[in-house]
């Protein structure tokens, strides 16, 4: 039941975006970059029982991978843009959030160590 739940909730919100951003793109894209996934993420973990170190954790690796994202998401724009096919610039953009967070992982080894 509770897979079931987790399931709907998450396309019920998955609906509402992408309804709100066919007729409002801007916003849309607003409410998309909201915390939401990962709200809801960390809630579906608590219910699960998970230990508030482990909340901790996964809340440092979402923050961890937010400078790969804006990497994506700033090459992808600039892709369409400049006429790029979509999934050409969908996957080109795949692999240059791919290699900015190995770059960042070995920044932060070696700075770490």
């Amino acid at each position: 039941m509770a897979a079931v739940s987790k399931i709907l909730v998450s396309a019920l919100l998955i609906g509402l975006i992408s309804g709100i951003s066919k007729k409002y793109p801007a916003i849309g894209g607003m409410i998309a970059a909201l915390p939401l996934l990962s709200l809801l993420s960390l809630f579906w973990m608590r219910v699960q029982g998970e230990e508030t170190e482990t909340l901790s954790r996964f809340a440092l690796g979402v923050l961890f991978g937010l400078p790969a994202t804006i990497c994506l998401l700033v090459t992808l724009a600039l892709l369409l843009r400049a006429s790029m096919p979509f999934f050409l610039s969908v996957c080109l953009s795949i692999v240059g959030w791919a290699a900015f967070l190995l770059v960042q992982q070995a920044v932060f080894k070696y700075f770490l160590n």
